[in-house]
């Protein structure tokens, strides 16, 4: 295929003047120096900081700093105590006991408590919240029942006794652990829930926090934002930045030159082909882990042919993945070889996940052009017209659908349509849920160091991010083994998890196109930071500036 995306030269040029450098002098005081205060973005507006209906990676950066869970991932990839002064594991898998720290305090000085903790693990069960994590507590004792209504989220197998929290598991679960770091996980004061009502979560001062630092000045639209010491965390003699101040930006050029004019202290170089071109030679230049994936969902319950194999299958077959990677993405990220991202985490002989599960998508034209016209003649309704949607925030996703409307259109000819839907993510992502496209290209970063991360994601044809509703028997079975009977079986496990990758790319449930990696510039003279491949990706609770 002919490339079809062009850089803009000029663009290069201007993104690269200034090296990293910046002229205080054109600005006044320089923020770049400020001890007290730090100063980073997010590409996308909050969503919510209603802990349970937590979905997406931009709100939550900002609760991942604010709100403090039971345990927390150190600079090794390491979980440590948090709220929890310590933590055990039966040698059964089955039960999880926590200790928690004595005299914990919410933000505005009342006492945090282990009820707090079984009431935000009773009200993600609960159907009524419709968290979309709720799934994810599928091991603990009764949580099924609860989603199916059968039994109360009283009965759910989380309990307090005086500092120490129960956790009862209908079978061991190695993940566990890592959802005791998870913001989405963190405790939630009843009386101050119940409080808010329907406006919990929805502004800054309708939230209560039990971080590092407390969150002031959103009003639930606006793009500045700043996050204060919040001093009742129980560590906050060893917070050392009084003020974290935020702001929406979401034209990554606009972040760079901000970057560079020292008025934010990090900023991604990896959202457009140009930008990581030009700037990848910098001297701020910092490269980490990051466990995120790119793929197209196929909307199978509405779409009459999407729901047919061969055409799915056809399109799988028509993405040239490294080619999409190099002219999309300038190689600032990878093709995709599985679902499962590179660098999530480690099978138990030390091979990366994502290469021990891959399971053989290839670019196949011909193979492409024949399957497409069988599937065709099998719906019977003449020429495919096809929506493809993406989110209009991002430089690369607006290259990706560009792309695939290319591959596919130049694949198939007179047989097919594709109309790209450009949107913002708020709107992307309430489409999504709605289930209301034929094709989105969907962005996933995985919340914890275990497969399951992303393989509970389609735990069924309803589950809370199937949003595509595919419905596939030989994958939910490989699922079912993996967190049943094989979860105390490490390498059983990640055969399931391999025997789940080939079910999916069999019957192309979904089309993996990326692998991510992160590239940004940021300051060196800033401290303290944790950065993790999955999660809290940002963890700047001991974050400073020297």
């Amino acid at each position: 295929m002919k490339k079809w995306q062009k850089w803009t030269t000029a663009a290069v040029v201007v993104l690269a003047v200034g090296g990293g450098t910046h002229a205080a002098g054109l600005w006044g005081s320089d923020p770049s120096a400020d001890k007290d205060t730090l100063n980073y973005s997010i590409p996308a507006e909050i969503q919510t900081l209603d802990t349970s209906k937590l979905t997406d990676a931009n709100s939550g950066t900002i609760l991942g700093n604010t709100e403090a869970n039971l345990l927390r991932t150190d600079n090794k990839g390491e979980v440590q105590p948090n709220l929890a002064k310590s933590y055990k594991v039966s040698d059964d898998g089955k039960t999880y006991t926590v200790e928690l720290r004595d005299g914990l305090k919410w933000s505005d000085g009342s006492k945090l408590t282990a009820d707090d903790v079984v009431y935000s693990w009773q009200r993600i069960a609960d159907p009524k919240t419709a968290s979309q994590y709720a799934e994810l507590i599928a091991p603990v004792k009764n949580a099924k029942a609860i989603a199916a209504g059968e039994k109360k989220p009283s009965d759910l197998g989380v309990h307090a006794e005086g500092n120490t929290i129960s956790f009862d598991l209908d079978q061991a679960s190695p993940q566990f652990k890592y959802l005791l770091t998870f913001e989405t996980f963190a405790p939630q004061k009843k009386s101050f829930v119940e409080k808010q009502g329907d406006k919990y979560g929805t502004t800054a001062d309708k939230q209560i926090y039990s971080g590092a630092y407390k969150l002031e000045g959103w009003n639930g639209t606006n793009n500045k934002f700043k996050m204060v010491k919040n001093e009742n965390y129980w560590d906050a003699k060893n917070v050392k930045t009084k003020t974290i101040n935020w702001q929406v930006v979401k034209n990554p050029e606009t972040a760079i030159k901000l970057y560079k004019q020292g008025k934010l202290d990090r900023a991604s170089i990896a959202n457009s082909a140009e930008m990581y071109q030009a700037n990848k030679s910098n001297k701020d230049l910092k490269t980490s882990a990051l466990a995120a994936a790119t793929y197209l969902e196929y909307n199978q319950k509405n779409n009459v042919f999407l729901k047919n194999e061969k055409i799915r299958q056809a399109l799988n077959l028509a993405t040239n993945r490294e080619e999409l990677a190099k002219q999309a993405t300038g190689g600032s990220r990878d093709a995709a070889q599985s679902f499962v991202s590179k660098g999530l985490t480690e099978t138990a002989d030390g091979k990366d996940l994502s290469d021990f599960v891959k399971p053989g998508y290839t670019y196949d034209k011909a193979k492409a052009q024949e399957l497409f016209k069988q599937g065709i003649a099998e719906v019977g309704q003449g020429k495919m017209k096809v929506t493809l949607e993406t989110d209009a925030d991002s430089p690369i996703a607006k290259a990706t659908v560009d792309y695939i409307k290319q591959a596919f259109e130049s694949t198939f000819g007179s047989d097919i349509e594709v109309t790209e839907k450009v949107v913002p993510f708020k709107q992307r992502l309430k489409d999504s849920q709605a289930g209301d496209f034929d094709i989105v290209v969907t962005n996933w970063n995985g919340d914890y160091q275990d497969g399951s991360t992303y393989y509970d994601l389609f735990a069924s044809k309803d589950a809370g991010f199937n949003n595509g509703h595919f419905d596939n028997n030989e994958y939910y079975a490989a699922h079912q083994k993996a967190s049943t009977v094989d979860s105390n079986n490490p390498s059983a496990r990640e055969q399931d998890f391999k025997d789940g990758e080939k079910a999916l790319m069999d019957h192309a449930s979904i089309n993996p196109l990326y692998s991510w990696k992160t590239a940004s510039l940021s300051r060196s003279n800033v401290k303290g930071i944790v950065e993790n491949p999955v999660g809290l990706t940002l963890d700047l609770t001991y974050a400073h500036r020297k």
